[in-house]
């Protein structure tokens, strides 16, 4: 898949992995842009930052039904077709169950998961329209393994693959690819909490998913050889795993302890 020319859709492109995304998108030769995000100003900024880039711009939470209809309907009003929706704005209240707020139970699940769901749904139409669609779903490595003090953030990271896995194969036959990223610990205003920590940089994590969403890979999964063993010993040996995680249960509790990004 080449990027020149294609009509792009992003959420959460304003800072971050998704900001990062936008400018490996345009290394590629896009020029036409839609971002939905919250922040009014940042998303000013964009077209301040990069010149020449036709952005459609809206602003609004992802979990506001009425946002995600209206960039659809501006999409398809002003372009008429989409090739690439990126599912990317996410958020994150870590801690022990017990403690999480109500709240934040309800507005993890709406962002990080429900939102997809529903883009993705409005946008297939558009997707369909186009010669060849692509789909990029941003999970976490939390997603593929359960931990605790991230029962609810890696649920709904988990649910995001099993969605790319089931999307993938019900739109084979209208030429849309669904790839699924899965970052580790990643240097963003998500991790402030974790600074010092070695973590992969944006910039790694954006070129690498965009580079196999090109490529149609199923999945981009980051964290190495060490990520991939425990991922094995997860599927094939849970008990083990558990044992390993609680060698450091407590680490594990006070790292979680205010550890909130929304």
């Amino acid at each position: 898949m080449q990027l020149e020319g294609k009509n792009v859709l992003i959420t959460g492109g304003t800072r971050g992995i998704g900001k990062c995304m936008i400018q490996e998108l345009i290394k590629g030769g896009v020029s036409k842009i839609a971002v939905i995000a919250r922040d009014k100003e940042n998303l000013k900024k964009l077209s301040q930052e990069f010149e020449g880039v036709k952005f459609l711009k809206i602003t609004g939470d992802v979990a506001n039904i009425e946002v995600l209809r209206e960039a659809v309907a501006r999409i398809e009003d002003k372009w008429g077709h989409l090739d690439i929706l990126i599912n990317n704005a996410g958020i994150v209240s870590a801690g022990p169950l017990e403690d999480i707020q109500d709240e934040d139970v309800y507005d993890q699940v709406a962002i990080n998961f429900t939102a997809v769901l529903l883009l993705t749904k409005y946008c297939i139409p558009l997707l369909k329209s186009a010669e060849e669609g692509a789909i990029l779903n941003i999970s976490s490595g939390l997603g593929l393994i359960g931990m605790p003090f991230y029962s609810v953030y890696g649920s709904t990271k988990a649910a995001i693959r099993q969605f790319s896995d089931s999307m993938r194969r019900e739109l084979a036959p209208f030429n849309i690819s669904v790839t699924c990223a899965f970052p580790t610990a990643t240097d963003t205003d998500m991790m402030q909490k974790f600074k010092g920590r070695k973590m992969d940089s944006p910039e790694f994590v954006a070129e690498s998913s965009i580079q196999g969403m090109m490529n149609k890979e199923i999945q981009v999964i980051f964290g190495g050889e060490e990520r991939l063993k425990e991922n094995r010993l997860n599927f094939e040996a849970p008990a083990e795993l558990d044992m390993l995680v609680a060698q450091n249960y407590e680490q594990r509790k006070t790292a979680s302890l205010d550890h909130k990004a929304v």
